[in-house]
């Protein structure tokens, strides 16, 4: 596909092994990746530099890192002090959970494809093994793109905005081995919310369980180093 005619595609990428293994796809559609990171002050901002390696390694036109910080509301293990649970993943909304933090990113994701003429998004939510967060819900990725059509300059003419989940309705075991299918180095991505001070995952949080449990059913190895 030549350079000046390929399409452009925007990536939510945190740094997670979903959001790589989204990016990943979205490379292999032919699309050409610009990467949106947003710093908010999380706690495991490890992960900004797993997003930067990312990019990279992907060869992303361009990768913009976005300063945001939610610490200044709080209300969530991930922007307050409040300690990340370690006892398993239960059936509640976990404190992990960062109020409309999905509607939030993707709003500054349409934002910046709209300027650069992007009209694809992708997203490395899923809804099966999650924490239930209820932005991650197929609902609020259809209700997302249909508002992108009625709040933008493009989407009034007609150029409407397709929110690509491609990893909506996988296991962790699926997309482990989808990363292993397109070649993605796991090790590049950071997935646990409470990293240990010497840079290793906790082992114990609702985001490395759910992580250690795909790897070990996809019968794959994970390279990222636990403390547990």
């Amino acid at each position: 596909m030549a350079h000046d005619i390929q399409k452009k595609a925007v990536i939510l990428l945190s740094g997670g092994m979903d959001s790589m293994v989204s990016a990943g796809i979205a490379r292999e559609q032919g699309y050409a990746l610009y990467a949106l990171t947003i710093d908010y002050n999380q706690r495991h901002r490890i992960e900004i530099e797993a997003a930067r390696n990312i990019a990279a390694r992907l060869d992303a036109r361009q990768h913009t890192i976005l300063p945001l910080d939610l610490r200044q509301f709080g209300g969530s293990a991930l922007t307050d002090e409040i300690d990340v649970p370690k006892t398993g993943v239960g059936d509640d909304i976990p404190v992990t959970y960062v109020p409309a933090r999905n509607l939030i990113f993707l709003s500054l994701t349409l934002g910046w494809a709209e300027a650069i003429g992007a009209h694809d998004i992708f997203i490395g939510v899923n809804a099966l093994d999650y924490s239930g967060y209820p932005d991650c819900r197929p609902e609020f990725i259809e209700g997302f793109e249909k508002l992108a059509a009625i709040a933008t300059k493009d989407g009034g003419q007609g150029q409407g905005f397709t929110i690509h989940a491609p990893l909506q309705h996988m296991t962790k075991a699926d997309i482990s081995r989808e990363a292993d299918r397109l070649g993605l180095d796991a090790g590049l991505s950071w997935t646990c919310y409470d990293p240990t001070a010497d840079g290793k995952a906790c082992g114990l949080c609702d985001s490395c369980r759910l992580r250690k449990a795909g790897f070990e059913e996809a019968g794959l190895i994970d390279p990222v180093p636990y403390a547990t």
